[in-house]
Parts: C-alpha cells; structure tokens; sequence
C-alpha cells in the first residue's frame, strides 16, 4: 500500500511541474503513469480511491498553494483559517483524481485499455468547471507543442489531454509487462502530423493599446490617488500609439462607477474622443435590484457607451462567497455585496467588427469562449485583474489557460492585466509580446480580426461527450479474465 501511495504521489508531482512555475512541459505525457501503475496493482476499491485521492491533494495543494495567501491577505481570512480551507479545498478537488484511480482500476487490465483510460480521464477532467471550480486541464501543458496543439481547432483543449493521458497509460502498461498488442493505438499518434499546421507568424495588420497600469490591489482609494490613477490610464492610453483604434484597460482592483458618476462619464469620453479610438474599460454598474456586476464596457470614438458585456462566470470566494463560508470569510472584492452574474453573451460592437470580451476567470471555460467566436466575434479580448496572486505561478498558469483560448478558435487574442502579464497572443497560441509584473506601462499591439470558424468553434465540446460514452461503455463491457 505504502508504494502504490509514493506512486500516486509521484504522478502529482509531475503534474505539478509540468505547469509553471517550472513548467516542464514535456513531463506531461509522462505524468499519469505512476497513478495508473498504483492503481492496477490495487485491488482493493477503496485503497485505489484513497491513492488517487492522495494524488489529488498533493496536486490541487501543490498547483493552487496561492489560494493560501489570496485568502490570507485580499480575503481577510486568519493564516491558520486559509491553510485550513486550502486543505479543505485540496481534499474536495481531490475527488476527481481519487474516482479516476478507482475506475482506472477496473480498466487498466482490458483490452481495449490504451483508449479507455484517457477517454476516462477527459470525461471527469471535463466536469471540473460545472462542479465549482476548473483550472489547469492537462492539455494546457501542450501549449507550446507543435504536434499535440493540431487537435485544439478540433478538439479543443480535451484533445490533448487524451494523448497525453493516452502516452501516461501506454507506459503504464509497458511497466505492467501487460501484451505488447495493447500499445496498437499508439500507432495513431503519428497521425496528428496529417492535421493542418500551426498558422506561421504573421504580423497583424490592425494596431491596438495595451495599458497595464500597475494599480496597487491594497491602496486606500481616496479622492487624490483615484484621479492619479485617472492620469496614468489616460497618459498611458494616449501616448503609446497614436493612430491606434482599439484601447484595452485591464480590471482593476476598484471600481469605476461609470453610470453613477457623471465626472467619470465625462471623463472616460472626453478620452475616447481624444483617441480617436474604442476604448474597452472595467466598470461595476448594478442589476435592477441593485447588486454589481462586474462588466467591460466599450466606449465609441464619439464619446459614447458602444456595447457592455457583464461577467456571466464569477469566482468563487473573489467575487462571490459559496453560502456555507459566508461566516468564515470576506470576499477579495471591495464590493459591499456579492457581485451578481450576468446574463447574456454579448459580443462588443467596434465598427464593423465584434468584439468577444471575456473577464478574467472567464479563460477556463473553453466552451462559453469559443462561443464568442461561434457568435461573430472576430477578435478575442481578456481583461484581467491577477495582482491578486501576488508573484505566485498563477498568473503564469493563467496566461497558458488564455492561450489555449486562442489556439482552439483560431484568433488574435489580446488580453489586458493591471499589473502582469500583458500580452499579443497570435491565432497559434503564441506570445507575440509580454509585459513583465508590475510595471506601469502600455505596450501597441499588432493583431488582426479574423472570422473564420475552426471545427472547434463551431461544435464545442462534442469530443468530452464523445470519451464519456467510450468510458461508459468500456466500464459497463462484461470483466474479463485481467490479461498477463
């Protein structure tokens, strides 16, 4: 028991590092072999599912440790409180990993095992979001991977979870000294070289503003420090590029009261106006029964509001507190009350071209982005708030998330932070530019629209559904005699 345990244990730590900081990357094909090994020589239910949900501990622990602090200094929790709910967090999340081990269990000894077990895998991976809370799906360490990033336009990020949970089950198999026969469907793998290419570098052909205003998350917001705040954006707006059509502000960590301030309206046009462009903000107007929404509002060159999109995916504990924690923790957000969700999924006019603007946590949901595109979007936008994080991995696993958007639907994708990482993502899921942590800066971005439509884009997550049916199926066939 003790070995299968290490086991499992190891297979977090090599997802842990296969995803920044470290970011070794090309551990990820390797990493589930070790769980899938404790696993097959388990045989007791309840032991696989406590190796597996040992694994997930140590992982959600390990890849989301800035929990911990988020808590601890935006959340007003007490230190031994947030080490607390991190762990509560960690052993709920956990579960996943543990009914993954079970099930492997039951599987890894068929014949049909190189193509169940990751089939498996995308289904219980996929359902991270609609339980609570999504971050890190195994293929966002493809990222940068020429051959696996082919099936994003098809498959979505869920493709190359599948291989890389495909290569972790083959080499469990091969260290289970289990009939070569069963490594076939390997031979498919080559296969990803028939699929279209990555699209070539290419310059943008439109110019937009990136502002990066560096706001501190913690500053008393007073009358002085709001309007210096006002200066920075709008200096920073103006003097980067001139010419430019589109600015970007990021969210940031107080709220620009648009509708309720007529200084600010006149303001934020009088801007607009000056640019001569669109200028796409973070304001917190109010539902009809007052609660705030936290939205991107694009402002016309004229001087007038153009289109708002409100967050419709809030963050657990950031922008809204779960009912059975509201005694025990205060949200990150300087809102009075929890931010209410919105309600439609609209694009952003600017000109003839639309606008598919997505808030910050947003970027984990594959399905609700690629729905931007599907709907006309033909640039995609991410406004962000990470200064949260403070200098932890996740703004960097963030942004590998973000990019992943873009490579599945095929678009220039530009995504604006308050205080790092800023950055031209290109229709290939590439970093054409990056602004470093906290630093006040703006940077021009080349990019161009786009509207084509990849198969991804257009059906959604039909493979999830598609492995969940092969997993059920694989798990309902009659048991055979386990093949030596």
């Amino acid at each position: 028991m003790l070995l299968n345990l290490a086991l499992a244990v190891l297979s977090a730590l090599l997802l842990i590092v296969s995803f920044p900081r470290l970011d070794l990357y090309l551990l990820a094909p390797f990493a589930l072999a070790p769980l899938l090994v404790a696993a097959a020589r388990e045989r007791r239910h309840g032991r696989r599912f406590l190796c597996g949900w040992a694994a997930g501990v140590v992982y959600w622990a390990g890849a989301c440790y800035w929990i911990q602090s988020v808590l601890a200094v935006h959340g007003a929790v007490p230190p031994a409180a947030s080490w607390a709910m991190l762990a509560l967090f960690s052993a709920a999340k956990a579960l996943h990993l543990a009914v993954f081990a079970l099930l492997a269990g039951l599987l890894i000894h068929r014949p049909c095992a190189i193509l169940s077990l990751p089939a498996l895998w995308v289904a219980l991976e996929s359902t991270h979001g609609s339980l609570g809370f999504a971050w890190l799906a195994l293929g966002n360490a493809g990222i940068d991977m020429d051959a696996p990033l082919r099936l994003a336009p098809f498959t979505g990020v869920w493709g190359l979870s599948f291989v890389f949970a495909m290569t972790g089950a083959a080499i469990a198999l091969l260290a289970l000294r289990l009939p070569p026969r069963q490594l076939v469907p390997l031979l498919l793998l080559p296969l990803l070289y028939l699929l279209p290419q990555l699209p070539p570098p290419q310059p943008g052909t439109e110019t937009a503003v990136l502002v990066q205003p560096n706001i501190s998350e913690s500053a008393a917001w007073t009358p002085d420090f709001v309007a210096d705040v006002h200066r920075r954006l709008a200096s920073l707006s103006l003097h980067t590029a001139p010419g430019a059509k589109l600015v970007l502000w990021p969210e940031i960590p107080a709220p620009i009261y648009y509708y309720e301030s007529a200084l600010e309206r006149q303001a934020i046009g009088d801007l607009a106006r000056q640019a001569n462009a669109y200028l796409l903000l973070n304001v917190v107007p109010h539902d009809s029964q007052g609660f705030p929404l936290n939205s991107a509002l694009l402002i016309s060159p004229d001087g007038q509001p153009a289109g708002r999109y409100d967050k419709m995916n809030l963050v657990p504990f950031g922008e809204f507190v779960p009912g059975l924690f509201k005694p025990l923790v205060d949200k990150v957000s300087s809102e009075a009350g929890d931010f209410a969700p919105g309600r439609n999924q609209l694009l952003l006019p600017a000109g003839p071209h639309r606008l598919g603007v997505f808030i910050c946590y947003e970027s984990v949901f594959p399905n609700f982005v690629r729905q931007f595109a599907a709907r006309g979007a033909d640039l995609l936008v991410n406004i962000s708030n990470d200064g949260w994080y403070g200098d932890s991995a996740a703004r960097y696993q963030h942004l590998k998330i973000v990019r992943m958007r873009a490579a599945e639907n095929r678009r220039w994708l530009l995504r604006s932070t308050n205080d790092g990482l800023t950055s031209v993502i290109d229709p290939a899921g590439r970093l054409n530019q990056l602004l470093p942590p906290y630093l006040a800066a703006a940077a021009p971005a080349n990019f161009s629209y786009i509207a084509s439509l990849t198969f991804y884009t257009r059906h959604g997550d039909w493979f999830p559904w598609l492995c969940a049916l092969a997993a059920l199926a694989a798990l309902a066939a009659p048991a055979r005699k386990p093949v030596r």
